[in-house]
């Protein structure tokens, strides 16, 4: 619960402040006091009667009625003096940097536990303990540093992490980028990441909040409140980036099924994070650039034009656009003619437009202007503008930096000279610029920012048989599923099926080839991996190798029968899912049989998947042009192979108990889509 006196409290204590500004406390007071808090401002030190200039109370009991106490005392003392607090002086907002709570053991998470009951019995908010604090547009509660590039339409940042957010916010004045608001949520005892970001979706108004969101996680407990929260942000306009950490895994996790393989957590949080709108980065440098990117207006299309006066930095950045699916339009005709002819000889308009070491600030103002008003095929403009040293371009900076707020196509500022031009820079991102210091780290961010999809508005699934589904999950056990039961779901869900019978005699083999016909496949049922154990055997044309084979099979070790099929051609593709935790069931597909696992080639979303969806799952994958059909193959029909995709979905949004389910393969050609082997896995 995040409560007014959090955000913006008329009163603060810090109790623990003191005139050393190397401690948290005495920091903390004089960031409040250089940021010009505007409210009431209290310290408690049981020495002074003054610290940095502001009373001082020697405990917190003489203090008078305070909206919120910034601790920066030993956590033993913290349970009892956030009591008296909430209980005696009207505290409803709570930060506590101190460390040695549940980080350190059970003493510690008693103490955390024994704080927590209490400010959720008044009706406080506490951030941390073991955090740096937050900084809102009222206050800025941290003690640590930069603290300087404040500002109402900064970006938001919230962070599992106290050092972390310091060092991205180092990383990001360098770009120029300011701060509205700030939480380190430390150890989250009572608000974590997800509660803060549905307070600012709660909150947010378009034109008027932060429309830029950075998070950094370390752990996700809510998945889905951060997906409602952050998809619910992105709809009304914001734009988010988050670094999940932790994304490896050490060791592995025994899996029975493909899907289980596949499907790891991080693969989940990658889903999530797409489903959201969230674009996902793996680096503070990541982050930051594209904080700076998304603190621009958006472009249109995917059509840019790279404006340089050094051509190896134009050619680099090129070659990550291009090669990532960003168009560089050719320039050319006579409005390409007249620009040319406004440069220095030797100057080239084609794009990249480079026009010269000694280009000038006006030459740079026509080709903006040229680009914003003459070339309908641009998008938006990168320029790259550096200093050899020789002369001062400040001119070049704030004419760039006027044409930024004037044009209406984005302009995307990359000042290489980060030693030559430092001035320069320093007073472009002074006057509200943000740049870029390194060409193919902003187009890397670019091609992100454009690759990611905004989150889908209630996505439409499948009609299928609920009441069917439910019967057949009610009266199952954990465990995996008969064949004929999982047969009557792929019927329930509207899959499509191979006709198939089961045997464990000749005599009923011998039956089930007269309904079915030749050729046949058998299959090994019992064996978890079938192909492992020699239980798959393909192309049956006549009863004597009919009986043969299924006198092989009964032998193979917990066989209890044979699966027996036509004989189906087509290009074998995959659908999978699996139940994983508070994120739901992933939905995965890609290519079938022996190629999941050799090439592990897999797209995956967390369900619900519409048909529209799964389309962009089939299209992403990188054995696409086999599905497309190449060299004579006829392919897969991409409608059908999408539909089933979100029936998958829509049977496990039916059945939640499906833990893990394998429809391996399916088999495709442009007409049809056929599930030759399927198995599910139920966990109640």
């Amino acid at each position: 619960m995040i409560t007014k006196e959090l955000i913006s409290p008329r009163s603060i204590v810090v109790v623990g402040g003191s005139d050393d500004t190397t401690k948290p406390g005495g920091n903390a007071l004089r960031n409040l006091i250089v940021t010009g808090y505007k409210g009431e401002l209290r310290v408690v030190n049981p020495k002074n009667d003054t610290v940095q200039g502001i009373k001082a109370y020697r405990s917190v009991e003489d203090l008078p009625q305070t909206d919120c106490a910034i601790l920066a005392i030993p956590a033993k003392l913290c349970p009892g003096t956030v009591e008296t607090l909430c209980r005696e002086k009207g505290c409803r907002a709570v930060i506590i940097f101190s460390a040695g709570f549940h980080e350190d053991g059970p003493e510690g998470a008693e103490l955390e536990r024994q704080i927590t009951e209490t400010v959720n019995r008044y009706g406080a908010s506490l951030i941390g303990p073991n955090c740096i604090g937050a900084i809102t547009n009222h206050y800025a509660g941290v003690f640590t540093h930069p603290i300087s590039n404040l500002s109402p339409d900064g970006v938001d940042i919230i962070s599992g992490s106290g050092a972390t957010v310091v060092f991205i916010m180092e990383a990001a004045v360098k770009h120029g980028i300011k701060f509205s608001h700030v939480f380190s949520v430390g150890n989250s005892a009572q608000i974590g990441v997800e509660d803060v970001l549905k307070y600012l979706d709660e909150t947010y108004e378009p034109g008027v909040s932060s429309p830029v969101k950075l998070l950094y996680i370390e752990s996700i407990n809510n998945p889905q409140m951060l997906l409602k929260h952050a998809s619910s942000l992105v709809r009304k306009g914001a734009r988010i980036a988050a670094i999940k950490a932790g994304y490896s895994e050490a060791g592995s996790r025994a899996a029975s099924s493909h899907t289980g393989a596949l499907a790891s957590p991080d693969a989940a949080v990658s889903a999530l994070f797409r489903k959201a709108g969230i674009i996902r980065v793996y680096s503070r440098t990541e982050l930051v650039n594209m904080a700076s990117i998304l603190s621009m207006p958006r472009p249109k299309g995917k059509n840019i034009a790279i404006i340089t006066h050094a051509g190896g930095p134009a050619v680099m950045l090129t070659d990550v656009l291009s090669s990532n699916g960003i168009n560089i339009p050719h320039l050319s005709g006579r409005k390409a003619d007249e620009l040319l002819a406004k440069l220095f000889p030797g100057s080239s308009v084609a794009n990249p437009i480079d026009f010269l070491a000694t280009g000038t600030a006006a030459q740079l103002g026509e080709i903006i202007d040229a680009c914003n008003n003459d070339f309908d095929e641009v998008d938006a403009m990168a320029v790259i503008f550096g200093s050899p040293g020789l002369t001062d371009v400040t001119d070049v900076y704030k004419l760039m930096l006027e044409k930024i707020k004037t044009t209406r196509k984005p302009i995307y500022p990359i000042l290489t000279s980060v030693v030559n031009a430092e001035e320069a820079i320093a007073i472009f991102q002074q006057m509200g610029g943000i740049s870029f210091s390194e060409e193919a780290a902003f187009g890397k961010a670019f091609v992100e920012m454009l690759g990611t999809p905004a989150p889908e508005e209630d996505p439409q699934l499948p009609e299928i048989d609920t009441e069917q589904i439910r019967s057949i999950i009610d009266s199952a056990e954990d465990g995996y599923l008969q064949p004929c039961k999982v047969s009557l779901l792929l019927d329930a869900a509207g899959i499509p099926r191979a006709k198939e019978f089961v045997a464990a005699t000749p005599q009923e083999a011998l039956s089930a080839a007269k309904e079915i016909g030749y050729p046949i496949v058998m299959k090994v049922i019992g064996p978890v991996h079938k192909t492992d154990v020699g239980g798959v055997s393909l192309d049956i044309k006549d009863d004597a190798r009919l009986v043969a084979e299924l006198e092989r099979m009964m032998q193979i070790p917990q066989a209890t029968s044979v699966l027996l099929q036509p004989m189906l051609k087509g290009t074998e593709v995959f659908i999978g899912a699996k139940r994983e935790g508070g994120f739901g069931h992933m939905v995965l597909c890609g290519l079938g049989g022996i190629f999941i696992e050799a090439l592990k080639d897999v797209a995956s979303e967390l369900a619900p998947v519409s048909t529209h969806t799964a389309g962009r799952m089939i299209s992403g994958l990188r054995s696409y042009k086999i599905i497309q059909g190449t060299r004579g193959t006829g392919g897969v029909n991409e409608e059908l192979f999408a539909q089933a995709v979100a029936k998958v979905s829509a049977l496990c949004m039916a059945a939640p108990e499906i833990a893990e389910m394998d429809i391996n393969p399916l088999l495709g050609n442009k007409n049809s889509l056929t599930a030759v082997d399927a198995r599910i896995r139920i966990e109640k």
